[in-house]
């Protein structure tokens, strides 16, 4: 299944351009959980303004992202209590191309998402020295410390398909195939439900409206938060139970 069925539509961009157009490592992010029929809706409406992804004829990619925490979980723990200051570290290999990359997400004012990023030397499951000095500078300068020990926890496997305003003040990703590794289980995302995350500067978009108008609202939700909450419910998670319910049948 791609993440997009009628991405075609748009207009194909590159990764070059959409970069230019679109970077957003500084913004605001808004996530949805969208019935899958509402996609064809949605696509319709963004066709003259945005484009997609697109390499080598596809617009859905394969990413798997890889979790780092200490034994009692201390950035699960800080997501789930909201804190105002709080961060995740991950590597997020893009299986299409192989390229692996170390990501440090920082909780900034107003809730606001700063994303820095490095090539990561290693094996998506291990810190080298150079992850290790990356971290400590990026923590560092947001007035952190690195928690020790970090250990990979957590694996999460799915597709995207990227749509960009071609204005290039919005990006929405769109996640397919949610798959979950935590403690030695697998747990997999229902295939009627699609993940959808609006990146942007600015306040509620046309694209949120539309979803709005549909009944769908705005989330809280976090894909490393939801690898540990489903398999560990005992965890504390209800603040995220609803959504969990919509994603994961079972649970």
């Amino acid at each position: 299944m791609t993440a997009v069925a009628d991405a075609a539509a748009l207009r194909p961009l590159s990764l070059v351009e959409v970069n230019a157009l679109a970077s957003l490592t500084l913004r605001s992010c808004r996530k949805y959980v969208v019935p899958a029929r509402l996609l064809p809706v949605l696509v319709g409406h963004l066709a003259h303004d945005f484009g997609v992804l697109c390499e080598e004829g596809r617009t859905a990619f394969r990413y798997s992202s890889t979790y780092f925490d200490t034994p009692d979980l201390v950035t699960f723990r800080q997501h789930r209590q909201q804190r105002r200051r709080r961060f995740k570290i991950r590597t997020r290999s893009y299986l299409d191309s192989g390229l692996t990359m170390l990501e440090v997400k920082l909780k900034g004012a107003r809730g606001v998402t700063d994303k820095r990023r490095t090539p990561h030397d290693g094996r998506p499951d291990e810190l080298t020295p150079a992850a290790a000095r990356f971290l400590g500078e990026v923590l560092y300068d947001y007035g952190a410390a690195v928690p020790r020990p970090l250990t990979a926890v957590a694996v999460t496997d799915y597709q995207r398909t990227t749509l960009v305003a071609l204005s290039g003040t919005e990006r929405i990703t769109c996640d397919t195939g949610l798959v979950c590794w935590h403690a030695g289980q697998e747990v997999r995302m229902r295939d009627d439900v699609v993940l959808l995350e609006v990146k942007t500067r600015r306040g509620i978009t046309a694209t949120e409206r539309l979803l709005h108008c549909h009944g769908v609202r705005a989330v809280s939700f976090s894909k490393y938060a939801a690898a540990i909450a489903v398999v560990n419910p005992v965890m504390g998670a209800n603040r995220w139970s609803r959504v969990l319910r919509s994603c994961f049948s079972g649970y």
